[in-house]
């Protein structure tokens, strides 16, 4: 695959590059090889083609000269971008949002994944058909031959709107299973691990809860929402490891994980954990936060986990450095984030299990003061 971005007033050449990077990551996610990336700086977009006649010209070079299959663009384009794109360079051309919807598919393992993200795909979809829609478009005109294109694309619009309609309901009816689950709990303080994709939400889960979860080194490992009933200093609550979130998140797709959110949404602590060891982690804590308004679940404690401190010493200490200014800079990093966050965070390594006890213990201080606030006879026994 080869990728293609384009470096606006609002988007900095820093910035595209960063996106390039996780949009490679999503790419070897989706199970291709990325070969080639290809910018463009724009005033205006192209509203035929998204980027000028030259740099389309480059590409379709490059994909004939190496045999590429795919093409894949950071940004969300149109049917009728897409259609022409791909009439000029002769291969599949892919959004980032086809991408991520693509990846979406192929993780869904459930009936409830599955039907959130076919609902996704068909609401991206439908704008998108008469650009897509090609079958028809070498015919020559003549008698018996003006009119049924448009009679045929209407049927696929109807199609597609059915298909919408009968997955929102079925969605409905999950959703109402899942409200029902939720309140079946009982009298347990619900805790819930958010953050940015691939942080390390799933290994932390399996520390606390002693059980396997599915984790890997790859994006959206996690779509379903898994719940475990974890047991600490004799303190009973209910852990769940959410989707992860990501920027430029499609909003349908937003939309159709709303059940899945809704976890998020109806929890009483909040774990936003972040990889500190990522260059942009502010940029991933401020999509997350953004999420979280969105689906309006910001208002509640959140202890945001700074994770992954090993590989954060590996990436920007030098064996050289003495341990003093090392030591330095790790207490100045500290005591900016506690000033932020108003001492609600915490610096660990999931992997190393580096730091997990004073982990356990600020959360733990937020769990006991809810239980005394809002099941004071359940708080008595421990």
């Amino acid at each position: 695959a080869v990728l293609v971005a384009v470096i606006t007033q609002g988007q900095s050449e820093e910035q595209v590059r960063e996106y390039l990077d996780e949009l490679d990551f999503l790419t070897e996610t989706a199970g291709a090889q990325v070969v080639k990336r290809f910018t463009q700086r724009m005033q205006k977009l192209d509203s035929n083609t998204f980027i000028g006649a030259g740099k389309l010209e480059e590409i379709r070079n490059y994909v004939e000269e190496h045999q590429i299959s795919l093409v894949i663009f950071d940004d969300e384009l149109s049917g009728r971008q897409q259609t022409n794109i791909q009439k000029e360079v002769k291969c599949k051309v892919l959004d980032r949002t086809g991408l991520i919807l693509d990846i979406f598919a192929s993780r869904a393992r459930t009936a409830h994944a599955k039907t959130q993200v076919e609902l996704a795909q068909m609401q991206y979809l439908l704008p998108r058909l008469k650009g897509l829609w090609t079958h028809l478009e070498r015919q020559k005109g003549g008698i018996g031959m003006r009119g049924p294109g448009e009679k045929e694309i209407e049927t696929d619009r109807r199609i597609v709107r059915d298909k919408i309609s009968l997955l929102r309901k079925r969605l409905a009816e999950i959703d109402k299973q899942a409200f029902t689950q939720r309140k079946d709990r009982g009298e347990f303080i619900r805790v819930a691990l958010v953050g940015y994709t691939n942080v390390g939400k799933s290994t932390l889960m399996n520390i606390l809860s002693k059980r396997d979860v599915f984790a890997e080194n790859k994006l959206f490992a996690t779509l379903d929402t898994t719940v475990r009933k974890v047991v600490l200093d004799r303190v009973p609550f209910l852990l769940s490891d959410t989707v992860g979130f990501i920027r430029k998140l499609p909003h349908t797709l937003v939309e159709s994980f709303k059940s899945t959110l809704d976890e998020v949404r109806e929890s009483d602590v909040l774990l936003h954990v972040v990889d500190i060891s990522h260059p942009a982690f502010e940029d991933h804590m401020k999509t997350v936060n953004e999420t979280l308004q969105e689906i309006k679940a910001f208002d509640k404690p959140i202890i945001v986990v700074f994770n992954k401190m090993d590989l954060y010493a590996e990436k920007y200490f030098d064996e050289l450095l003495p341990a003093k200014v090392r030591k330095e800079v790790l207490k100045e990093l500290r005591e900016t984030w506690e000033e932020k966050t108003e001492g609600n965070c915490v610096f660990i390594s999931a992997l190393e299990r580096e730091n997990i006890e004073a982990f356990r213990e600020k959360m733990l201080e937020h769990i006991r003061h809810l239980y005394e606030v809002r099941y004071p006879y359940i708080a008595e026994k421990f």
